[in-house]
């Protein structure tokens, strides 16, 4: 089973979603924004690293938007077996755990206060 396409209509039907916030849509098409700019914080021909800044970006991207749409929103837009909505949640709470405590501290912050 294919789990990449799923994955992106997943994301293409949150992005046309009014439930889902406008602000963390916002953030994941600056973060697309910015990996389809030639300009680079990390330049991509450095071996890596170049890699590592735009992998990372649209990690935290997603992941916001995952930690913060309705578990019954990501559920009525997944085609695939239902227990992934789950285990997307549980790799969200995990890849939070391996983020820079200053970092985790601030996703975490704005996701409860919403």
């Amino acid at each position: 089973m294919n789990y990449i396409p799923r994955f992106f209509r997943l994301l293409l039907n949150l992005l046309r979603d009014s439930r889902v916030s406008a602000t963390d849509k916002a953030i994941l098409g600056a973060t697309i924004a910015y990996l389809i700019n030639p300009a680079d914080i990390v330049p991509d021909w450095i071996p890596f690293l170049g890699m590592v800044d735009d992998l990372y970006l649209i990690a935290l991207a997603l992941l916001r938007l995952i930690l913060r749409t309705d578990e019954k929103v990501l559920a009525q837009y997944w085609d695939g077996p239902e227990e992934l909505v789950t285990l997307l949640k549980q790799i969200s709470e995990w890849a939070v755990a391996f983020l820079p405590p200053r970092v985790r501290r601030a996703l975490l912050a704005k996701v409860e206060q919403h």
